[in-house]
């Protein structure tokens, strides 16, 4: 059983398990931190940007004028942003047999995987999870190719000219491996291998091993997976969580009895409490609005967005914000809005009663409706005629790179009145804002994760006992800025296994059983013996037929009869001799009843020494030795064939043949 791991991302996994013949993509998630080193890319003509600087080196050698902008000290790349890629060069990905999507934020290098490496297996996912998947990929190819770059700068790639870059360039790893975006031609190629699958539902693959998706409790459709065969099973828990939102409860009772326990996805904020986050998120709001400013939220299409709108709905009223509009701006706004009051069945159970009312069971369908709350594709057509001052305004990318969210830093970064809160934990929001530096709004880090914490997934491996854990490395040591507080990490006993991008493991767990079937003729010819109360056993003597990873005992088939002929037959044809099978033998020696059955036979000079395994008697006229011990009895006589003969009769008298 071995694991590939392709991610050093701990929170976008992409791994692969071999195990049985199989061979099993966990995720594929596609780092897109990479972006923070790129410059944003405006929607209209941004005079600021445009007069940004060249980099030179200090000593004039080397002059990246066209590739590299310099911003209040930092350096950026002046070209379509690109995505770090799962490592491709660790194995062959056309071997890969099913892809497993845990939910919709880890699928997003999908296309890169199933297009350009050779890929012919299937992708098992949930439906919400492919559903709003396709809306985050339709999303971020929007957002790349309506404001396309000509130019492509890779000369600052090369390994000489990398390493004396300043800051986060000269550290930024595997460069020539980033991608630009995928095409929605390769989205739609990619989804369309996708097999949908509901959760507890079980999969077989190639008879070898069965794989069953597990409802995470982390975002609509999110899964985690069992895989198992007879005798082995592998859980993989990724990006979980046990507080009450909107997605159906984490299932953790599925996760026992693992013999390995793949765990990733934790939360990237182990300090920030998701209700704290969100109390503040609401009070900056309302305090940035009362003093005429904007709001602006950078986020996801999908997920947190559906809290923060709920969160919302119950505390406008009671903040006296009724007036204030509330824009979502997405090419997907509508799409996601609308899937999110579909899945009723993928929602927790208070959510879901409410469709049985009938109401819907979110509460921006009422946001809607009272025009509270207004959604439109871009800030293009309906939305410049409709749009007003203050108001809170949704929007993306959250790494403030593509999409309208670049649009409004220009508009209200000058204004110490506007106020910008980041919710998504996925990017540092410094080195977010660090293109649009100096700038005069307010920020607000208000980081709104959901997922397990290090003393949630402690009390859940206490709880479901796997035999082995494995974690990326990031969790076995508290993180850089915090070294001291050992809480902050997975102290296990036994340590966990630790992985990091492009190594590969060997588990521990061995294989040891496997399940054979017996066919009914050849079952029907068994004569079980009674060893010992309530035991029996038969020998048998069959051929063992192997399809499809299952296994088969069947009746050895009888030669058919040989026609007479006169024609000399070539050796090949005859057919292959069955050699009737040796008795086996069952049961014990006793000492006591061996010596006098002994001495019934006139063998009277006996002497016996007791060894760790048994007894050795020493036949001192005979010169013959015998050892007696559990497993087997061994008689050492030289040159006297009728006495070992007669000796080893005595010994059958005590065992049972089968």
């Amino acid at each position: 059983m071995k694991l590939y791991c392709l991610s050093g991302h701990p929170t976008l996994p992409c791994n692969v398990l071999k195990f049985k013949s199989t061979t099993i993509m966990l995720d594929c998630g596609l780092d897109t931190t990479s972006v923070l080193n790129f410059l944003p890319l405006p929607l209209v003509h941004s005079a600021r940007l445009s007069k940004l600087p060249g980099w030179v080196s200090k000593d004039g050698t080397i002059n990246l004028e066209k590739e590299l902008k310099e911003c209040a000290g930092r350096v950026f790349v002046d070209s379509q942003p690109e995505f770090c890629l799962p490592e491709k060069e660790l194995l062959d990905l056309s071997t890969i047999d099913v892809i497993l999507i845990s939910n919709y934020h880890c699928m997003m290098a999908l296309p890169y995987i199933t297009e350009h490496t050779g890929f012919t297996g299937t992708v098992y996912a949930t439906e919400p999870t492919l559903q709003i998947g396709r809306l985050l990929m339709e999303e971020l190819v929007n957002f790349m190719e309506r404001v396309p770059k000509a130019q492509s700068a890779t000369c600052w790639k090369n390994k000489e000219i990398q390493r004396l870059l300043p800051g986060a360039l000269k550290d930024a790893a595997e460069v020539w491996a980033w991608k630009r975006s995928y095409s929605m031609q390769e989205v739609n190629s990619a989804l369309s291998k996708v097999q949908l699958v509901g959760y507890s539902q079980k999969v077989e693959l190639f008879g070898a091993v069965e794989v069953s998706p597990l409802s995470s409790g982390y975002s609509l459709g999110s899964s985690n997976w069992t895989i198992q065969s007879h005798h082995e099973k592998v859980s993989y828990v990724s990006s979980s969580s046990l507080l009450t939102t909107h997605p159906q409860p984490m299932d953790q009772s599925s996760l026992k009895n693992s013999d390995v326990l793949i765990l990733t996805g934790l939360t990237q904020m182990p300090t920030a409490n998701p209700d704290g986050m969100l109390g503040e998120f609401c009070s900056n709001l309302a305090m940035t609005i009362r003093a005429g400013g904007n709001v602006l939220v950078p986020c996801y299409s999908s997920g947190v967005i559906y809290d923060l709108l709920e969160c919302l709905y119950q505390f406008i009223e009671n903040a006296n914000l009724g007036s204030t509009p509330f824009y979502f701006i997405s090419p997907v706004a509508n799409s996601s809005l609308e899937f999110s009051q579909i899945f009723a069945e993928w929602l927790c159970h208070n959510k879901q009663s409410k469709v049985y009312l009938p109401e819907p069971p979110f509460p921006h369908a009422e946001l809607i409706a009272t025009n509270k709350l207004k959604h439109y594709p871009s800030i293009h057509g309906d939305f410049s005629s409709e749009f007003r001052q203050p108001c809170v305004v949704f929007t993306g990318h959250p790494s403030l790179r593509f999409g309208d969210v670049v649009h409004f830093m220009e508009l209200w970064g000058k204004s110490s009145l506007n106020t910008i809160i980041f919710t998504e934990p996925d990017f540092s929001y410094l080195d977010a804002l660090a293109p649009y530096q100096p700038l005069a709004m307010k920020c607000v880090y208000c980081p709104i994760d959901t997922r397990l914490n290090f003393h949630q997934v402690s009390k859940l491996l206490k709880e479901v006992q796997p035999v082995h854990v494995v974690c990326p490395e990031q969790y076995t040591q508290p993180p850089p800025s915090q070294s001291h507080r050992s809480d902050l990490m997975l102290d296990l006993q036994p340590p966990p296994m630790s992985y990091r991008r492009c190594s590969v493991l060997s588990l521990p767990y061995r294989r040891r059983y496997e399940r054979v079937q017996l066919m009914p003729e050849l079952a029907k010819s068994l004569v079980p013996s009674e060893i010992k109360p309530g035991v029996s056993v038969a020998t048998v003597s069959a051929v063992i037929q192997s399809k499809d990873n299952k296994h088969m005992l069947q009746s050895v088939p009888k030669p058919p009869p040989v026609p007479p002929s006169k024609k000399r037959k070539r050796v090949t044809e005859e057919p292959p001799e069955v050699l009737a099978p040796k008795p086996l033998l069952s049961g014990a020696v006793p000492l006591e009843g061996f010596l006098a059955t002994l001495h019934k036979h006139g063998i009277t000079e006996v002497k016996v020494e007791e060894t760790a395994d048994g007894h050795i008697l020493h036949l001192q006229a005979e010169d013959t030795l015998i050892q007696l011990e559990e497993d087997g009895t061994h008689i050492v006589c030289d040159n006297n064939e009728p006495l070992r003969t007669t000796l080893r009769d005595l010994v059958l008298r005590f065992l049972q043949k089968l």
